[in-house]
């Protein structure tokens, strides 16, 4: 027929996943997981205070929070790929005028500029786009994809860390640039699809025949998903559970560093980077066979003791065993936000819902290391703000509790919404 869109012969499904994979390694291993590199340099080479440089962290998480409800609205209206090939070159930027910053000020405005293109080349394009491509396999998709954020911390945070601390930021920044930007523009050109109908295939693979459309997106409505307490109470439980994660993970180096050496310190990021990669793949697989309020409930609990750990032991081997712990929570805390969003709401509205819970997270994540980074100055010492911060993670697995079950609703019609959202 004239005008049918080009087919592929295989389908396109693993390789928008790994895409996605590829992007979400390099924007977790250089923008993630490398804040916490920054602020340990900058710290050094400058002798800024680490609540000041924490402040600019929080910065690049209001930023990103905010952009991302603008992207959101990109990926509805353009090819998904340009959203991320703009992140791309814009992060690429702000790591080449980050080696050039001289004051905090200027921290401050290159991080903004770096939580935008953060943002466009981030969770919200990749854990849509494979939204949009499976649906029966949902979990172990987005499993395999977001399990890029623990792997930027195995194969590019180190390596990064060691490269600064030789280099220092001037002369490593151009370096992290061409990483960035291969690492993001050119999975996304050639490995992202935006939409499996344009392949030829409906979600999961199923080939759909010639001169059929794809039955349109179902799910809630956006407003009535909005108003629901299961809406609420995982947006506000991941106000709190991120907060304590970001937080704690944006401190670890340094905490590490000051309690140990700076070689054993480089090896933490790893070691919480390579538990996450594991406990995900696991949770990809096992975790659909419970209800995922009560999965999110355990890990938010399993964090506060992780974190309490952490912020008490003074031995180099229980202080790695509590950041394994951590890293067992991290991984799959994450991946289960979105999850439980395109489980309990469909796909129909998922870009918009989740950059919604995204941005009122932000007060978690940007607010986090900024307030682990003052009770550390306040307190000479990182035991207050990991108790503090456990505490927080623990208030999360309360208020996650009271949401109510993440019924899988993503098959259910848009008649069947109003009852989905009660």
């Amino acid at each position: 027929m004239p005008n049918q869109p080009p087919v592929d012969a295989r389908f396109p499904g693993p390789r928008v996943v790994a895409g996605g994979f590829a992007i979400l390694t390099t924007t977790a291993g250089l923008g993630f997981y490398g804040l916490a590199v920054y602020l340990n340099a900058f710290s050094k080479e400058r002798g800024w205070e680490v609540a000041s440089l924490s402040f600019g962290t929080t910065v690049f998480f209001v930023v990103a929070g905010i952009m991302g409800l603008y992207v959101a609205r990109l990926i509805a209206r353009y090819d998904i790929r340009l959203v991320l090939v703009a992140g791309g070159v814009i992060g690429a930027v702000a790591l080449l005028l980050l080696g050039r910053v001289n004051s905090p000020w200027q921290l401050f405005a290159v991080y903004a500029l770096y939580g935008v293109g953060f943002a466009a080349a981030g969770l919200v394009p990749v854990t849509t786009v494979v939204t949009r491509w499976y649906h029966r396999r949902r979990a172990m998709a987005i499993s395999v994809a977001s399990t890029g954020l623990s792997f930027g911390g195995v194969a590019i945070t180190p390596a990064m860390k060691w490269f600064v601390d030789r280099r220092e930021l001037a002369g490593a920044t151009p370096w992290l640039a061409l990483v960035f930007i291969i690492g993001t523009v050119v999975p996304a050109w050639f490995l992202v699809r935006g939409d499996p109908a344009a392949s030829g295939f409906s979600p999961d693979g199923d080939r759909l025949a010639p001169g059929t459309q794809a039955p349109a997106l179902s799910g809630t409505p956006y407003r009535a998903a909005l108003r629901s307490r299961f809406f609420v109470c995982v947006t506000v439980g991941y106000v709190l559970a991120l907060g304590s994660q970001v937080g704690g993970i944006q401190q670890l180096v340094k905490l590490a560093e000051e309690r140990t050496t700076a070689s054993t310190a480089a090896f933490a990021t790893l070691a919480l980077a390579l538990t996450s990669i594991v406990a995900r793949l696991i949770g990809g697989r096992v975790f659909p066979r419970y209800p995922l309020t009560r999965v999110i409930v355990v890990l938010a609990a399993g964090q506060m003791v992780a974190l309490v750990g952490l912020g008490l032991s003074q031995r180099v081997w229980l202080l790695f065993a509590f950041i394994i712990l951590f890293g067992a929570t991290v991984g799959n805390i994450l991946m289960l936000q979105p999850l439980l969003i395109a489980e309990r709401f469909g796909v129909r509205e998922y870009p918009r819902l989740f950059s919604r819970s995204q941005f009122v997270g932000l007060f978690g994540t940007a607010g986090g290391p900024w307030l682990l980074g003052y009770l550390h100055d306040a307190a000479g010492g990182y035991d207050t703000a990991y108790v503090v911060a456990g505490g927080l993670s623990l208030a999360g697995a309360v208020v996650f509790s009271i949401g109510g079950t993440a019924e899988n609703t993503s098959d259910h019609s848009v008649d069947d919404a109003p009852a989905a959202a009660r």
